[in-house]
């Protein structure tokens, strides 16, 4: 696991460290397939949205002035800043992630934007350095499938919620079997494929966690969306044809994240296991709250 996760970090910090951005065509078009808007892609910093989303948690996290809001795994800030529209000035979106590369990346984008209402701290997610009871919703966005510990993530997630608090999440589960090559790939893993567990095992999860209300949709959003970045991975984006790991490579290892992806998806149907999903659940405490985090 903690060759794995060095994988991670490696991967998505060549990503933050890439040029590619939502100004290129192709990371536009992923965004827009997992359900962005055109209008909400256009009202953020471009460099926050690097086409790595299976989502929109903001979509449905019914969002209010005012509130916490908790995005881990937050990597250049996209749905943060999102969050932060929503949330106003009296809110505030906090951002949580484990790669330093990407915690810098929307720390630039936060002071260029001017937005005085957003935070980003270096953090894995089983561990988030915020106090008991103090979010008011927790979104994440295609990141739980890469924690080792699932378990631990929940548990943080109902700890860090007031009571009555909810999760709007985008991730990526399992409908069905894996095949071998893929489930033992660690390309897979890093491309949020083999580390994703299933949506029976997601609920049970969240429910022994202490959740009420859980609710896991199927999008039904095409994963092979994600070739739509084509030529634009990571960073051997046009605007860094130079860089070194664009490098033709022998090997997995070598490939910039989207190009993992992409060789992935020309090898397996990964549409036939795997499926992006919208989870909701809610913490026990407020009257009402179920309402709250339903479609």
């Amino acid at each position: 696991m903690a060759e794995l996760l060095d994988s991670v970090r490696s991967k998505y910090a060549a990503a933050a460290e890439a040029a590619l951005s939502g100004n290129h065509a192709g990371v536009k078009a992923v965004a827009e397939a997992f359900g962005y808007s055109a209008e909400e892609l256009t009202s953020i910093p471009a460099e926050a949205n690097m086409g790595l989303s299976c989502g929109n948690p903001t979509a449905t996290a019914r969002l209010r002035p005012g509130e916490v809001v908790v995005d881990l795994g937050s990597g250049g800030g996209l749905d943060v800043f999102l969050a932060a529209k929503k949330v106003g000035p009296e809110g505030r979106a906090i951002g949580i992630d484990m790669t330093p590369a990407m915690v810098e990346r929307a720390k630039a984008s936060a002071a260029a934007g001017g937005y005085t209402n957003v935070e980003f701290l270096q953090s894995t997610i089983d561990s988030i350095p915020l106090a008991d009871a103090s979010a008011d919703c927790v979104i994440s966005n295609c990141v739980l499938n890469l924690a080792p510990d699932k378990t631990a993530v929940f548990r943080e997630i109902a700890r860090i919620l007031k009571p009555g608090g909810r999760l709007a999440i985008s991730d990526i589960a399992l409908k069905g079997e894996l095949p071998e090559a893929l489930a033992q790939s660690t390309a897979a893993y890093v491309g949020c494929i083999a580390g994703a567990i299933r949506i029976e095992d997601y609920r049970a999860g969240l429910l022994a966690a202490g959740f009420e209300h859980v609710e896991i949709v199927d999008s039904g959003a095409d994963l092979n969306a994600y070739a739509k970045v084509e030529n634009q991975a990571g960073c051997c984006s046009p605007a860094t044809p130079a860089h070194p790991c664009c490098t033709p490579a022998s090997h997995a290892d070598s490939l910039p994240l989207h190009a993992e992806l992409s060789e992935l998806l020309s090898q397996f149907d990964v549409n036939a296991a795997a499926a992006s999903v919208k989870i909701y659940a809610v913490k026990p405490g407020a009257a009402g709250a179920g309402a709250t985090a339903r479609r």
